[in-house]
């Protein structure tokens, strides 16, 4: 497919697991991608693999938390291409394990910065930028079924964080598809990540629980929840606006 020759996607959080899937994903699909993240290490990996497939890439370090740098990143996105059409909000951290009353509040705070304060304030440079351009964009935001779906042990702060990103999605989609700006959410639930394996448990011991607890009898991979981004994405949803889609092998039907 070649939905997106010509755009220009950007996607937080590249560097590896499910943002590494997407950047290859609208790479595939012909667009010119922006992978940004925190360390420059991981972010050029992705953008080899672009490159050797064919593709076009350019790499930008980013803490989404602070302002000055994620506008940094929209900017070089529309130094180097001429626009922004596409935004994926994907940097994210999961800082728990244990219960509420034992969650350290550098940890409760590094989430809300990253998962919350990051999510708003990229949102922010990605609308302003996209307003701005007669064909507008559109804009997926990494929310969780850990939040407004469900919750689980040990998952309390990381769960309110991405609850909250679902609600800011739908805010921010009627705030401004008047503008031209399209936004919507996906919440993945267990994907083929190390962020899904509980602490000593490996890929095997995971796939044995998947078998027994979801409906589908397997985690999502990575190329499915990216299938789901791309699609929002698209001009296929052209009239799907502040939803936020599930995709969970059934966890939360």
């Amino acid at each position: 497919m070649t939905r997106f020759i010509g755009r220009t996607a950007l996607v937080t959080g590249a560097g590896s697991g499910i943002g590494r899937a997407l950047a290859l994903a609208f790479a595939t699909e012909g667009a010119q991608v922006v992978v940004a993240g925190r360390s420059r290490e991981p972010l050029t990996e992705t953008v080899r693999l672009i490159e050797e497939a064919g593709g076009k890439a350019l790499t930008v370090t980013a803490d989404v938390s602070r302002a000055a740098e994620i506008q940094a990143v929209v900017d070089a996105a529309v130094d180097r291409f001429g626009a922004l059409d596409v935004a994926v909000n994907n940097a994210g951290v999961f800082r728990g394990g244990q219960p509420l009353a034992d969650l350290s509040p550098a940890d409760w705070q590094e989430q809300l910065d990253i998962n919350l304060t990051g999510a708003f304030l990229a949102l922010r440079a990605e609308i302003r930028q996209m307003r701005s351009q007669p064909s507008g964009g559109a804009i997926v935001n990494i929310a969780s079924t850990f939040g407004a779906h469900t919750r689980a042990p040990g998952a309390a702060g990381y769960a309110a964080t991405k609850a909250a990103v679902s609600a800011l999605t739908r805010g921010a989609a009627l705030d401004h598809i008047r503008d031209g700006v399209r936004i919507n959410a996906v919440s993945p639930g267990a994907v083929d990540t190390p962020m899904s394996l509980r602490a000593g448990e490996t890929e095997a011991d995971r796939a044995d629980r998947a078998r027994a607890t979801l409906p589908l009898g397997r985690v999502s991979s990575r190329s499915e929840i990216a299938a789901a981004v791309l699609y929002l994405a698209s001009d296929d949803a052209s009239s799907v606006v502040g939803t936020d889609l599930v995709v969970d092998s059934g966890a939360t039907a």
